[in-house]
């Protein structure tokens, strides 16, 4: 048996730890992001067997790899067959061109594919110790619904969601603020950034140790090794031969769902390119071409608003990956391979106008509803093929049920996407939430009050 995977830091000044620490800890004490130090393989042999897998028997088979000594087998199996319980479609627009739906969970959002493990597994690991855990997770729309829904009234875990309180649609609010119970939902005076920075600094603050902060962003590698699954399961289902390459466009905020992808690719799936599509903060895209990198600070306001991040996170574990090091504030200390890079990613940015036309090239060629997440990625795939002449097989990631942005759906198509059951109702329940100004004293302050 090899021995378990450690996890070090993208800052490379704290010690390695295991998943559970990882996972428990979310962000490293140096403020870096935990990482693994190998990645398991599979096999051509296996992504095939995997072709006549339940959704679920997927997830098993990938996270296995990396959590075998320290999930047994069976609680393993358990927590994938109760997150997975839901649809994955995977839809046929044209020849080898498809669009994978991840908003069949019960927010709606592809989050819940993360959320809804990691949640089981954080409570699988603290039962094992008498503690409570405050989740304290920042959101630009998804995020903060899902990771409420999935923690909501788990034993010993409270959460505390920050949200900018101008930059989310009234339903994406609506699915954090009305839960209530071990749920607290926080609107912030500001952008994501501020929360994300609130976040990052109230887990790097030893004052509050004793509250058991820990992450469910996509800061937590936690969130990560859950959404390498549906890239292998699309993979599997859709390859015609071993060794076929894919194309995947991947709708990229804070870039966690990218990661996700990239440990898939190392993983031994059979990649061409990834899309790497990002609304108007392009700050990465600006990277790629011209090899400097600039956050966007304040981040633009787009209607693809779950992607409104000036400096991703999860850039740091990218900036690893291909031997380089950007820390927390976004200053360079190595650069990364930006050749590989080039080879791996093409990054490209629309703006919001390229998003609406995406929406009605979808629609009125395809007759596909896309959101405006999955619209960028669509977009971006159009441009990637248009360039390249890239006529192989590809899948553009769909990334929350169009009926969360019923505003702008109804603008661009003329008419209201269909509410899905999960979605319904929420108009007619109270809500309950908190405001803070973006500083990080408000916030402090709160916490130790409340908790």
């Amino acid at each position: 048996m090899k021995p378990a995977i450690q996890y070090e830091s993208t800052n490379r000044k704290a010690e390695k730890a295991s998943f559970r620490e990882a996972l428990l800890m979310g962000q490293a004490p140096d403020k870096g992001l935990f990482t693994p130090t190998r990645i398991p393989s599979i096999s051509q042999r296996e992504l095939s067997s995997m072709r006549r897998m339940e959704y679920r028997d997927v997830a098993y088979a990938v996270t296995s790899k990396f959590l075998a000594e320290e999930v047994p087998e069976d609680v393993l199996e358990r927590i994938c067959r109760e997150s997975y319980n839901f649809d994955v479609p995977i839809e046929k627009a044209y020849d080898r061109t498809y669009v994978m739906r991840l908003d069949r969970g019960p927010t709606a959002a592809f989050k819940d594919f993360a959320a809804r493990m990691m949640a089981r597994l954080m409570s699988y690991f603290i039962s094992q110790e008498d503690k409570n855990l405050l989740i304290l997770t920042a959101t630009s729309g998804d995020t903060g619904s899902a990771v409420a829904n999935a923690f909501h009234n788990v034993g010993n875990i409270h959460v505390v969601v920050l949200f900018p309180k101008e930059e989310v649609t009234d339903r994406q609010r609506r699915q954090m603020t009305t839960l209530g119970g071990n749920v607290t939902a926080v609107a912030v005076e500001g952008k994501f950034d501020d929360c994300q920075q609130l976040a990052k600094t109230a887990f790097a603050d030893k004052e509050l140790k004793r509250l058991n902060l820990s992450s469910a962003n996509s800061i937590n590698f936690g969130r990560l090794l859950p959404q390498s699954v549906y890239y292998v399961h699309a993979y599997a289902k859709l390859h015609e031969k071993a060794g076929e390459k894919i194309v995947f466009s991947v709708p990229s905020g804070n870039f966690g769902d990218l990661m996700g992808g990239i440990i898939a690719r190392r993983m031994g799936l059979p990649l061409e390119k990834f899309v790497v599509a990002t609304n108007e903060n392009d700050e990465f895209p600006h990277f790629m071409k011209t090899g400097e990198y600039k956050p966007i600070r304040p981040s633009k306001a787009c209607i693809s608003n779950a992607m409104n991040v000036g400096h991703p996170s999860n850039l740091a574990r990218l900036f690893h990956m291909y031997g380089g090091w950007i820390d927390e504030t976004g200053k360079i200390h190595r650069n990364p391979d930006i050749s590989a890079m080039r080879k791996d990613l093409y990054a490209v940015s629309a703006s919001d106008e390229e998003t609406r036309e995406a929406i009605r090239n979808a629609f009125e060629k395809y007759r596909m509803v896309l959101e405006p997440h999955g619209a960028v990625g669509w977009w971006g795939l159009q441009k990637y093929m248009k360039e390249s002449g890239w006529k192989g097989l590809s899948v553009s990631l769909e990334t929350a049920d169009p009926a969360k942005f019923p505003e702008e759906i109804a603008r661009t198509l003329g008419f209201e996407p269909e509410i899905p059951e999960s979605l319904k109702g929420l108009e007619h329940k109270k809500e309950h939430m908190e405001e803070l100004a973006a500083d990080y004293g408000s916030l402090k302050k709160f916490l130790v009050e409340r908790f």
